[in-house]
């Protein structure tokens, strides 16, 4: 292979005068030429690119009032909305209370907003109507919401422009927070979710909170998930609550904490409710009492957790009526925050409650009261419940909130889910129409006089 030859001598080959002389031109030369040709090219045109993009960044940016609120991805303000905001916080009654409902098209924050709004309370919902489970639920919930007067603001509880304008608009007297992102077993898929909702989500609140004024009492949703490990039963306010199973629960557990500081800090007056397992009309899909319904009717197969050694997996199922009646005594007894934009001004009120049934039922019998009602016999499989945070039992002292909110749940687990079938099979009649698909099986038959025969058959 030729190498090329050196290039030193094209100084001595170029003209002193330009214009008046050609030089022979080696194919190196050539080569470079054309290369800084290119590379002068692929500069220009890069310089037409970048102003083209910072052109088109300028002229669509929006107008500097308006950005902070496109940014965030929500759509609110302006008159109209003022004006749905106003009505929905209309009060039917002097004493009435002023509440905003965070989560309100949620299972339980739907239930509570419709439970207020009934008794002549003023009601705001806020949801943000994410995608944990079927939106389309959400939004059938909050059509019902709507027909009973409430106005949902679609919005997150991190935008703190929102939350800020929303007690602009209404001087809340209370904030009942059940916004949160809720499952066990999903916080192994996506844990951000929950330090952005369950964690970050509620500081924001409680930041706009602090510096309003007057400040609302704020009632919000605990979990019975931060009992954790603990192995006392039943669960009391009183006992430890370090040992969490579960990232879920170890956010609820953290709420708690926070919640406490704000209290102690800003004189914020604030009420935990510990909920257990809470079913009902309106539930949510991911809860097993919902999706064991709906396997069984479609007859496939359904999963049934047992605990180490054969042990009974058992939950303290609290129907969701018992549930509101506790969140109403939690509102009408919480008292008043002490602190004025954000200075306290004297010791403030604290409290956590169980919310429970207190009367645990296992599993199997959950299934076997879901058998009777659906006229069904399960596909079962049983299997180790798997290290996914769940826990293995829970039960609820409620004697606490007997006491102080004159709470005494009166629905047992049939009666309950009696109610939750009706309403299922009423909300998916496809699902009954499918139940009733069934193979026939001839057993026997016998003649029974001329050409006729009585036969018994088998349903499938």
């Amino acid at each position: 292979m030729s190498q090329l030859k050196p290039i030193s001598h094209l100084d001595s080959v170029l003209p002193s005068t330009p214009g008046k002389f050609k030089s022979e031109k080696s194919p190196s030369y050539i080569h470079r030429l054309r290369f800084h040709t290119s590379i002068s090219k692929l500069t220009l045109w890069s310089s037409f690119f970048l102003a083209f993009i910072l052109i088109y960044y300028l002229c669509s940016s929006p107008s500097p009032s308006h950005s902070p609120r496109r940014a965030l991805g929500v759509s609110w303000g302006g008159k109209e909305w003022e004006r749905r905001v106003t009505r929905s916080t209309q009060k039917h009654s002097k004493s009435g209370l002023t509440v905003l409902v965070t989560g309100a098209a949620g299972f339980v924050g739907t239930h509570v907003s419709i439970a207020l709004k009934r008794r002549g309370d003023a009601v705001l919902g806020l949801d943000n109507f994410n995608d944990y489970y079927d939106t389309g639920l959400k939004r059938d919930r909050q059509k019902l919401l709507e027909r009973t007067g409430i106005f949902v603001v679609e919005g997150d509880i991190n935008n703190t422009l929102l939350i800020s304008k929303l007690f602009e608009v209404v001087p809340f007297t209370h904030v009942m927070h059940l916004a949160a992102q809720a499952g066990v077993r999903y916080a192994m898929q996506n844990p951000g979710s929950y330090i952005h909702s369950n964690i970050a989500g509620f500081v924001n609140l409680l930041e706009v909170c602090k510096a309003a004024n007057p400040q609302p009492a704020i009632v919000w949703a605990s979990s019975s998930s931060v009992y954790g490990l603990n192995s006392k039963v039943p669960f009391s306010e009183r006992d430890r609550t370090d040992q969490p199973a579960s990232l879920y629960a170890a956010t609820k557990k953290a709420g708690e904490e926070i919640a406490h500081t704000y209290n102690h800090i800003y004189g914020l007056s604030i009420t935990g409710l510990r909920f257990f397992t809470v079913y009902g009309p309106w539930g949510r899909p991911d809860m097993a009492y919902f999706f064991f319904t709906k396997n069984i009717l479609k007859r496939k197969t359904i999963s049934i957790f047992e605990a180490p050694n054969h042990g009974t997996v058992a939950r303290d199922f609290t129907y969701i009526d018992d549930i509101v009646k506790g969140c109403l005594a939690a509102l009408d007894t919480a008292k008043k925050s002490t602190g004025t934009g954000g200075k306290k001004k004297g010791n403030a009120q604290f409290r956590i409650f169980n919310l429970g049934n207190t009367s645990p039922v296992p599993v199997t019998q959950l299934v076997r009261i879901l058998e009777k009602l659906l006229k069904v016999k399960a596909k079962k499989k049983i299997l180790s419940m798997p290290r996914n945070g769940d826990v293995t039992f829970t039960h609820a002292n409620i004697s606490l909130a007997y006491r102080e909110l004159g709470y005494k749940p009166s629905t047992d687990l049939e009666t309950g889910l009696k109610k939750f079938v009706r309403w299922y099979l009423n909300y998916y009649p496809d699902a009954k129409r499918n139940s009733c698909e069934y193979s026939i099986y001839i057993i026997k038959c016998i003649p029974a006089g001329s050409s006729l025969f009585l036969c018994s058959y088998m349903f499938f």
